[in-house]
Order: structure tokens, then sequence, then C-alpha cells
């Protein structure tokens, strides 16, 4: 009967993983002392054979082959093996903003050159000496629309507006070189542009069509930086001592223990992970509307808002204009004399190949005469590749546990749920698994976590992440944010948004997309700083009623 108790009791011992004392304090540490060297340490501290642990502050107080300097020095370690994991497994993110972000940029970048390149190609090879006198009302748009893309505070419908002013007093005294215009005149000329029309419709198409592109290709741009930036801040943390005591409880506590080879149990290494990574797994709803926003603007871009598209139609838009105020000159300019009064007679005429009377007027251009696409580079494969990447990014927060725990070096298999380390020994983890986020973390068995008190770095991390995608939404619609209510009704602040033109749109015949058939109502824009004494404007106010 003695027997038969004796032999109960000793396999119940081994079914446990518990050894006698006399047993436990004579088993080797040569497996624990072979892999602590491995990790670089040296073994000079470490037992021979396990030993009484009671001076142990974080493993249980059971026979141990770790002395206290052990303990401490493995306990930072596990610190290091877990920013080690949080670094390797947020290197696609950090990979993909950062490339994806220099690509575009690059891209977008050249494009512009790539405009304003062929524009003065197209505009010397036309105009010759009379476009390079005045090449810098030309330049000036391009210098605008690079600072605007690089994050200026620019309105780019104030853009077109100094632009198309500009351009008009230019080209009505072009088309009539047998006077002479004061600037004066010519201020007037520019201040009525929006009742004179000189150039037809031409102005609002380009402005709406610039501007969404533009206004997306930023936002694109600048969203992909946050994202680069927003992914390094979130990665950089700092375990507190309630997760380092998790940290070190499941991985270096069986070396401890005398059993170097041990994984712990996957359900386990969740709730650690889960505890340590609370305050991180709160940017999971504002880091997906963030992915999302960013997929739905860089999908405009190779429809809609077609970058591309909009930086070749400068060249070729600006020449519709002018040749359409060409065309109309005759009634043009007897309005303008009818308005600001009639010119000065010019002392010396200019002959009509000085005035360009000789030349051809601008044209529109063939396909086969626009730029090509920057370096090669085509937008929707760039934007089909990042598409690509963004859409594993969502829920990566909350799932970061997980992929830390599915690593075999990290937690044992799913499936070895009984012959793992389960905190104690081994065997099966009894406890659930808590749920995502910082309130799930109240019942946490593993890891203590202050709900109360969120990480102040992750709470603004949060308010950054509203206000990036609130951009990103803005310009979705075409809408730039930060000009939104100063230019309600432009195609960089609102109303225009929902208009569509076939020819802005790569692919798409005359009825697909829609476009809105009720003409809207030019907006105003601000008039430019008088140059000098308004003589004529008490006039055209008589003939033509007040401007707006």
């Amino acid at each position: 009967m003695d027997t038969r108790l004796l032999v109960w009791l000793c396999t119940i011992a081994a079914l446990s993983g518990t050894r006698s004392p006399a047993a436990a304090a004579g088993r080797s540490c040569a497996d624990t002392r072979q892999v602590y060297s491995e990790k670089g340490y040296s073994t000079s501290t470490a037992p021979v054979t396990q030993i009484s642990g009671e001076h142990l502050r974080l493993c249980p107080q059971d026979y141990t082959c770790c002395s206290s300097q052990m303990e401490e020095t493995l306990s930072l370690q596990s610190e290091r093996d877990f920013l080690k994991a949080i670094e390797d497994n947020s290197q696609f993110l950090l990979t993909t903003f950062t490339q994806r972000h220099r690509r575009f940029d690059e891209f977008f970048r050249e494009l512009i050159d790539l405009s304003e390149k062929s524009m003065n190609q197209m505009f010397t090879k036309t105009y010759g000496r009379l476009f390079t006198q005045n090449t810098h009302v030309f330049q000036e748009l391009f210098v605008e629309l690079r600072r605007y893309y690089s994050g200026g505070s620019v309105s780019l419908t104030e853009v077109f507006s100094d632009f198309w002013s500009g351009l008009v007093e230019r080209v009505f005294s072009l088309v009539n070189p047998q006077y002479q215009f004061s600037d004066d005149y010519l201020e007037c000329v520019s201040k009525h542009t929006e009742q004179l029309q000189p150039f037809g419709d031409v102005p609002r198409k380009l402005r709406v069509q610039v501007s969404r592109a533009f206004i997306a290709a930023r936002a694109l741009s600048q969203g992909l930086a946050f994202g680069r930036d927003m992914v390094n801040t979130a990665t950089k943390l700092t375990a507190d001592s309630e997760c380092v005591r998790g940290l070190m409880r499941q991985w270096y506590c069986p070396l401890c223990r005398g059993l170097p080879f041990l994984r712990p149990c996957h359900t386990l290494c969740l709730n650690v992970m889960k505890g340590c990574l609370a305050n991180q797994a709160e940017l999971d709803t504002e880091w997906n509307n963030f992915i999302d926003a960013l997929y739905v603007v860089s999908e405009k871009l190779e429809g809609p808002f077609n970058f591309e598209l909009a930086a070749d139609s400068i060249s070729v838009k600006v020449s519709e204009a002018i040749m359409h105020m060409q065309e109309n000159s005759v009634s043009i300019s007897r309005k303008v004399f009818q308005g600001c009064g009639n010119p000065t007679p010019a002392r010396n005429k200019r002959s009509p190949s000085e005035s360009g009377g000789n030349r051809k007027p601008f044209r529109t251009y063939t396909p086969e005469e626009k730029p090509t696409t920057a370096a090669g580079t085509n937008l929707d494969r760039l934007v089909t590749e990042l598409k690509e990447r963004l859409r594993p990014m969502r829920g990566f927060w909350v799932s970061l546990p997980h992929t830390i725990c599915n690593d075999e070096r990290k937690a044992a298999d799913v499936t070895n749920e009984d012959r793992c380390w389960n905190g104690q020994t081994r065997g099966r983890y009894l406890p659930d698994v808590t749920g995502n986020g910082l309130a799930s973390q109240i019942n946490n068995p593993e890891v203590e976590v202050d709900i109360a008190r969120p990480d102040v770095k992750v709470k603004q991390l949060i308010v950054d992440l509203k206000v990036v995608t609130n951009k990103l939404k803005h310009a979705e619609r075409g809408q730039d944010i930060n000009f939104i209510d100063s230019e309600e009704g432009s195609g960089s602040g609102g109303g225009d948004h929902d208009e569509r033109y076939s020819d802005d749109w790569p692919g798409y015949g005359p009825h697909s997309p829609p476009y809105s058939k009720t003409p809207r109502n030019p907006v105003s824009s601000p008039a430019k700083p008088t140059r000098g004494r308004e003589r004529n404007g008490s006039k055209w106010s008589r003939n033509h009623g007040q401007g707006r």
C-alpha cells in the first residue's frame, strides 16, 4: 500500500513538473550557462547546479539556475528583445512610408519641371522673342505652384487670378500694337478681366483641374511623410516596470528554471504583449481612418485628379486661352476702349513682324507633342504599388501582439499549449486572453496597467492622426482645408469639385463621368494692388456697371 502511494505521488510530481528539493538542488545548470554565455554574458555569477530561489524578484522562487545579477541582466535583455520585436515588425510600415514618399515627391516635382520646360519650348517656338520678353509671367506661375506643393501658404485661386491678370495685360498690348498703353490703362484692363472674359472659359477649367490635382498631390505627399514620422514616434517605446516583469517571466524565467528551450504559451505571450502595448492599441481607429484616406486620395490621383494630365495641360490650355483672345481681339478691344477710354496711339507703330502678326497663333497640341512622364515613371504603377502596401497596414497596432507571438522564437505554437511555459512551470496556460486597448487591461493577469493614465505621446499621435486625416478627406473632394473658407466655390476651396470635363479625364468619354450642366458663376478674385491712379475706373463703371 505504501509503495503504491509513493509511486502515485511520484507520478503526480512528474506530470506537474515539480521535483523533490534534493533532486532539484543537485540538477545541473549546464544548459542555462551555455545559453547565457551565447548571449554574450559572463557565467562567473551563474550557478553550476540549481540553488534555492528565495533571492529572485521576478521569477518563481523555486530552485533556480539564476543569481540575482543574472535575473537583473536578463530582465534588461527581455526589454531589449521586446523593443527589437517592435522595430522589426514595424519596419514594413517605416520602409513603405519612407520610400513611397520619396518616389512620389520626386515624381511630382519632376512633372512640374517638365510642364514648365514644355511650356517654354512650345511658346518659344511659337512666339519667339515676344514670349521670352514676357517669360517672367509664366515663371512666376510655376514658382507659386512649386511653393504650394512644398507646403507654402499659397492660395491657388489667387495664383491663377494673378497669372491671368498679368497675361491679359501683355496679350492685349500684343494684339493692339498700334496703341501705347500706360500702366494705369493696363491696370484697368486686368481689373475687369472677369467681366471681359478674354480667355473664355479656359481659366476656370484650368484652375479647377490643376487645383484638384495639386491639392491631392500635396496631401498625399504630406500624408506619407507624416506616416513615416508617426511610425517612428509610436515605435520608440519605453517599457515600464510592470511590462518588463511580464516580459521577463515569459521569456527568461524558463531559462532560470533550467528549461532554456521551453517557449512561453501562446496565450501567455498575448496577455503580456497586450498589456505592454495597451496604449498603442488605442491608435487603431484613427490609424485605420488615416490609411483609408491615403488609399482614396491615391486613387483620385490616377483618376479624376490625375496629376500627370493636369501638369501636361497647363501649357496646352494656356495656349488655347491666348488663341481665344487673339480670335476675339476686335470685340474685346472694343469693350475695353468703351470701359477704360480711348488709348494713346503709338508714336512709332510696330510692324506686324515685331508684334507677332506674321507668326502663327498659339494652338493646341497633339498627344505626341505633350511632355512625357517624369523619368519614365508611371503614375498608375506608383499608385498601384502604394495601394498594395496600404491594405495590410489596417489594424496594425491591435494585431501587433499577435504578430509578435506568432513568431516561433517568441512563443510556442498554439497547437502546443500543453508543452509550453505557463509562467510557473511546464503546462497549459489557463487564464483567458484579454481584449484590445487600455480599458480591457483592467483584468490582465500578467501586466498591471494603469488604465486611468493614458500615454501622453500616444494621445498626441491620435490628435495628429485626426488632423492629417481631415486634410486628406478634404483633398478627396478637391478642397484645400487651409483655404476652404476664403475660397468657397473655387477649385481649391469647395464648389467646383463636382464639375467634370471629359478632356480632364484620361480614358473617359464625354458622358462618363457626368459633368455639371448648370453653369456656375465665376468667383471674384481679390483685386491686384493698384500700381497708380485709377483714372478710367469711373467710366467703366458708368458703361458696364460696378464690377464685383
